[in-house]
């Protein structure tokens, strides 16, 4: 080739590196030629690749002769179980968001790897495939998998079948440029897909799914810090009440915690403006004037929470409390790690009478939060009757969904119930609400109290029947104690009678995360 020519006449210089954001433009360039003979082939977009850089600089890798980009191999590490052999291209990637990395999975998922026509004879493609396998090594994951195009299938379509083609290969009685490659890499091929790839025509959007085993992959080093399977949630049923001081308020506070963490409990959630009854001394104000002024203990409480998931070695969940942000009066609560990390979440969707009596503001932002037990969502009260905010949620990978509300009669809990049991089926999770009981006189907007809190399942096989894992006695002070298995959920999405988040069409509808960061 003449490419070849011009280098042999010249000093060769071979770099492999990662990639970053600055090698774009060379990375497109190669991929176009590399892709020349694929017709209907996209390109990634820039904003692609800054992502993939952003989230998982050490998997995206690329080869430089003489400084030009010869050769490119991009990789996500993903929960394999979360899609098993039967997938697609696009749900392998989050329909190309790439929301499905997860540092904490088990494989090296190869989502591209190319290298341009004028350098192929130089071994890159295997110091591409070697560097993934360190990769693979490093981080201690099981196997590197990746759907390979077997483009040469469309000459011989009409008188061999995938699996016949696949043998001859095998066999190097037919040669295909990716598979033979990647069989001489030690890949072997798990089964053959179709419809991995919609517009390879020329592999008829056939794929091999191939598998490369990492054979110093140490699996009890894997599970040292790995998520739990069984997840005990411990969810208050909140007394309503008049409290003579924030001390009083805290002693309450403090006897739940106590309580759930010695049944060994991961998370405790606490309902909605449980703190209301601090307004019983504003009684002389408005309820706007009387919410601005407990708004001056959320802060202490919040390090009252702190303090409390510490020393009793839980997760909590504060439920919510009003917050004053530069004037601006929100609904928020807090995660409080056990590991004293906490993070701050607002109610999105205000009601009515949250905007007309308190003249409180919706939050921006739609987040999944990480903790030692896996990914969680927490949406207060009226949010969970948006289905748009939980699917967003799953689509980060959510397993548990906590839904803190406050509902003063039987027709509001039923909206709040109701709609928790929608989201917990159609996004393949457990959704766990917790609510107020009791009475407050006097107090504006806040008098009277209705909840039962429970913890809903989808409903499946693995599942109880009526989607219903506990449910406390309604009305009454108590605690509700239930343990979950996130493994049920990996099952449901892979083998269940109905897969509700793998079946969507995405080819004609999606919900977008505008949301602030």
């Amino acid at each position: 080739m003449k490419m070849e020519k011009e280098i042999k006449n010249e000093e060769l210089k071979i770099e492999l590196r990662t990639l970053t954001k600055d090698d774009y433009l060379g990375l497109k360039a190669s991929m176009i030629e590399a892709y020349s003979e694929w017709e209907g082939a996209s390109y990634w977009g820039e904003t692609h690749i800054t992502q993939l850089v952003n989230i998982f600089p050490e998997g995206q890798i690329c080869i430089l002769v003489n400084g030009a980009i010869a050769g490119c191999a991009l990789s996500l590490i993903v929960d394999y179980d979360k899609f098993g052999d039967n997938h697609s291209y696009a749900q392998i990637t989050g329909n190309y968001t790439f929301s499905t990395h997860d540092e904490d999975g088990d494989v090296l998922y190869g989502i591209d790897f190319f290298v341009h026509p004028e350098y192929r004879g130089m071994r890159i493609g295997r110091r591409l495939y070697d560097a993934r396998k360190e990769i693979c090594e490093r981080h201690n994951l099981r196997a590197i998998i990746a759907g390979g195009r077997i483009p040469k299938y469309k000459d011989y379509a009409d008188k061999l079948t995938p699996k016949a083609y696949l043998e001859k290969v095998k066999g190097k009685e037919i040669y295909d440029p990716t598979l033979s490659f990647q069989l001489a890499n030690d890949f072997h091929v798990r089964k053959i897909l179709k419809g991995y790839l919609p517009g390879d025509t020329q592999s008829l959007e056939y794929a091999s799914l191939l598998e490369w085993n990492n054979i110093y992959y140490n699996e009890e080093a894997a599970h040292i810090n790995s998520k739990k399977s069984i997840i005990r949630l411990g969810l208050v049923q909140w007394q309503m009440r008049p409290f003579e001081s924030m001390e009083s308020l805290c002693e309450q506070i403090e006897f739940f915690v106590d309580v759930i963490s010695d049944y060994q409990s991961d998370f405790v959630l606490f309902p909605e403006l449980f703190n209301a009854p601090l307004m019983t001394a504003y009684n002389h104000l408005s309820g706007a004037g009387a919410m601005r002024e407990i708004a001056n203990f959320t802060i202490p409480l919040r390090d009252k929470f702190i303090e409390y998931a510490i020393s009793y070695n839980i997760n909590i969940i504060t439920g919510s409390m009003p917050y004053l942000d530069n004037g601006v009066l929100q609904n928020v609560g807090y995660l409080c790690r056990r590991d004293g990390s906490y993070e701050m979440y607002r109610k999105i969707h205000l009601t009515p009478a949250e905007q007309s009596a308190w003249g409180m503001v919706g939050g921006d932002q739609i987040a999944t939060y990480d903790t030692d037990c896996g990914k969680i969502g927490i949406l207060i009260c009226y949010d969970v009757e948006f289905p748009e905010l939980p699917r967003l949620l799953a689509e980060q990978g959510m397993q548990i969904l906590f839904v803190p509300f406050m509902t003063d009669t039987q027709n509001g809990y039923t909206r709040v119930r109701s709609c928790a049991q929608a989201r917990a089926i159609e996004n393949e999770c457990y959704v766990a609400i917790a609510g107020s009981v009791g009475n407050l006189p006097k107090v504006h907007n806040m008098d009277i109290q209705y909840a039962q809190s429970a913890v809903f399942t989808p409903s499946d096989f693995s599942f109880p029947t009526n989607g219903i894992k506990a449910e406390a006695t309604p009305n009454t002070e108590t605690t509700l104690i239930a343990d979950v298995d996130v493994d049920l959920l990996k099952e449901l999405h892979n083998f269940g009678a109905v897969r509700n988040l793998k079946d969507r069409r995405l080819d004609i509808y999606k919900i977008v995360n505008k949301s602030k960061k």
